[in-house]
């Protein structure tokens, strides 16, 4: 029998449904937090700190209401180009640009993923690193891709899940899971030391 409440830190449409896979009850409750970078901040560091910023968000929020007895789950994603961070284009020039200067490239997203226990307060950590490999796109391509899709809310300005596969010469990494937003593999082996086993 379950007996923490999981709580999913956060609005994202994509983790819902990624959640929702490990047929576990679940809700969800937006922190509300500034995710500008630091100055000099490295990818890994922002991710890192973003993510466990978030549960504690929520945990505040929850505390505040007299609820401190679940499992938190957060996470946030970063796109990674040479040396520059892009996250969410939020708007069409935007997203062209993006994808513009993926063309070709390789793309590294690196998910953070927390699970943080409100009855003692502690916090599980891990980083998932995934590599998409882009083909050389036209312009046309792009505006399409765009149109059709409009994946405006999503770091590098694709839907992997979707039509984004077209983009893409190969993809790398542990989890597919990661690229779409939240690490399903890692995610189990942090409930699983909870002792939530979706399989039992």
């Amino acid at each position: 029998m379950m007996q923490k409440k999981l709580i999913l830190g956060s609005s994202s449409p994509y983790r819902k449904e990624l959640l929702k896979r490990l047929k576990i009850p679940f809700e969800c409750q937006s922190p509300d937090i500034d995710e500008t970078p630091l100055p000099k901040e490295s990818p890994q560091d922002l991710v890192k700190r973003l993510t466990i910023t978030k549960a504690n968000a929520v945990h505040a929020e929850r505390q505040q209401c007299n609820q401190a007895d679940g499992i938190i789950i957060t996470s946030d994603q970063v796109a990674v180009l040479g040396d520059d961070i892009l996250g969410k284009p939020n708007t069409e020039d935007n997203a062209i640009r993006q994808l513009s200067r993926f063309s070709g490239q390789k793309v590294s997203f690196l998910t953070g993923l927390c699970t943080f226990n409100q009855e003692n307060q502690i916090h599980q950590y891990s980083l998932s690193s995934y590599h998409v490999y882009f083909r050389h796109l036209t312009q046309k391509e792009i505006l399409n891709y765009i149109t059709i899709e409009q994946p405006l809310d999503c770091a590098g300005s694709f839907k992997c899940e979707g039509l984004g596969v077209c983009l893409f010469e190969k993809m790398e990494g542990e989890d597919p899971n990661s690229l779409i937003g939240l690490p399903l593999i890692s995610l189990c082996k942090q409930l699983k030391s909870l002792g939530i086993n979706p399989i039992g």
